[in-house]
């Protein structure tokens, strides 16, 4: 008697959701706040993010794979696959956010209403400051995006396109010299900076970014003032008002920068704040964190309140939890005096939270 070979079925693949982070924010209407859903995805979203830099400057943009990048954000593959369409869709949106990070330096700089040479001097300044305090970034984005995929490579070149489109302003000087210059001079001289930088990079040099400053600038200067200008530029202090050391304070302790209270580094030295505290940061940990980076100085009601935490015994011991761990400290007299706790982050705090995606300064302009 014949027997029926046996079936075997294949489940049904559970369908993406695409741009679900996305979509869920643009369902807001102006002016509402987030909802506990919204801000799990956004904590969730920015971990993978940071998962997938620190994975593509220890491994190499062609051998990251999803598995890496959840692995490193602690979160499961399906959860990655909620939020990304790909492993492309991720390291692209890993990218735009240190593209977005380095237009924020730029927005700060206030180059607007500024003279050519002065905002091109500016924003060079910024732009080097910036991947001088962020070097793991400065690999990611300048040496690693090199060799991404066809996504990666048209973010790229618009970027540099962007860069040129300010250089080429020089045109518009008015002196004999700059009027004569072609529209393709500005790309060379973008992609010259660019080449130098990214050889740096590549040789592991030690040396200051900030250091090439005065030559990038005598270069960008040559076609359209002539030596004369371009030696003066290359003598000229950095912009003052932007020093890195500056801007190194103001941001605190950077991915790049070695964190003594942090365990978790890759081989190439990066610290993963997150992987140094031996505590599962859940959404209630991170909304307290996010409170307190808010407000600094808060009480414990206060705190509970800005958490939807209900129960003061609760948010007593979290609160205590966190200051044994090193991420917050009380400033206040408390109860022995009968004053209230004032609680702030401490700069492994602020790094912790950074990671996590909550940048407050960002939630409360959108909320």
């Amino acid at each position: 008697m014949p027997t029926r070979a046996p079936t075997t079925r294949v489940p049904a693949r559970r369908p993406r959701v695409r741009g679900r982070a996305d979509a869920v924010r643009s369902r807001k209407a102006p002016g509402e706040k987030s909802s506990s859903r919204e801000r799990v995805v956004e904590i969730q979203r920015t971990r993978l993010l940071v998962a997938a830099l620190g994975a593509i400057d220890e491994l190499g943009y062609a051998r990251v794979t999803v598995a890496h990048i959840a692995a490193r954000a602690r979160v499961s593959r399906r959860t990655f696959y909620d939020l990304f369409d790909s492993r492309e869709d991720c390291l692209l949106a890993a990218l735009q956010s240190v593209a977005a990070m380095i237009r924020d330096e730029l927005l700060a700089a206030e180059l607007d209403g500024l003279a050519w040479r002065e905002r091109v001097r500016t924003g060079l300044w910024s732009i080097l400051s910036f991947l001088e305090r962020e070097p793991a970034l400065a690999r990611v984005v300048v040496v690693q995006g090199l060799r991404g995929g066809p996504k990666v490579l048209e973010r790229r070149e618009r970027i540099l396109a962007e860069l040129a489109r300010v250089v080429d302003q020089g045109r518009s000087e008015g002196s004999p010299r700059s009027i004569e210059c072609p529209s393709v001079t500005a790309e060379g001289l973008v992609g010259a900076a660019f080449s130098i930088v990214y050889g740096r990079l590549v040789r592991g040099e030690r040396r200051p970014l900030t250091d090439l400053y005065g030559e990038l600038m005598g270069l960008i200067v040559l076609p359209y003032h002539g030596p004369a200008a371009a030696r003066r530029e290359q003598a000229r202090p950095a912009p003052a008002a932007i020093r890195g050391e500056t801007a190194r304070h103001a941001h605190g302790t950077t991915i790049g920068e070695e964190d003594p209270e942090s365990n978790g580094r890759s081989a190439r030295g990066v610290s993963d704040p997150l992987a140094g505290v031996p505590m599962r940061l859940t959404y209630r940990t991170t909304l307290v964190l996010e409170a307190i980076a808010t407000r600094p100085g808060v009480s414990n009601r206060t705190v509970a309140d800005l958490a939807g935490i209900a129960d003061q015994g609760q948010i007593s011991k979290l609160l205590s939890r966190l200051e044994r761990l090193g991420l917050t400290q009380n400033t206040g007299e408390g109860h022995a005096k009968g004053e209230p706790n004032a609680w702030t982050l401490t700069p492994l705090g602020h790094q912790v939270t950074r990671r996590l995606g909550t940048n407050t300064h960002h939630n409360e302009a959108n909320s």
